[in-house]
């Protein structure tokens, strides 16, 4: 197989927040998108950088976390509750990793 076979636009892909915890503060589970292919820099930064630069991969882990449009659900302004941050986080974490 080429490489070339392998290379196609990214494409959004549900993630969900199923925990029992956020499930219970929440009454239901959570899903947000990501790009399902991204740029080598933002992965190498999410993955390689400073474990205590904790200000920047939170900034980055915010430009991941889409809604069923592709556009960002932090905008300027708006935040979510840590415990869902923290949650995004590690499920965005898990699916890189795979």
């Amino acid at each position: 197989m080429n490489l070339k076979d392998l290379a196609r636009a990214p494409e959004l892909i549900k993630l969900t927040l199923d925990s029992e915890e956020i499930v219970q503060a929440y009454g239901e589970a959570l899903d947000f998108y990501i790009l399902d292919r991204q740029p080598m820099e933002t992965f190498l930064k999410l993955a390689t950088g400073d474990q205590e630069d904790f200000e920047n991969r939170a900034r980055l882990v915010a430009q991941m976390i889409l809604d069923d449009q592709g556009n960002p659900v932090i905008q300027p302004g708006t935040m979510l509750p840590s415990r869902v941050m923290i949650a995004a986080f590690g499920k965005l974490v898990d699916y890189l990793g795979k």
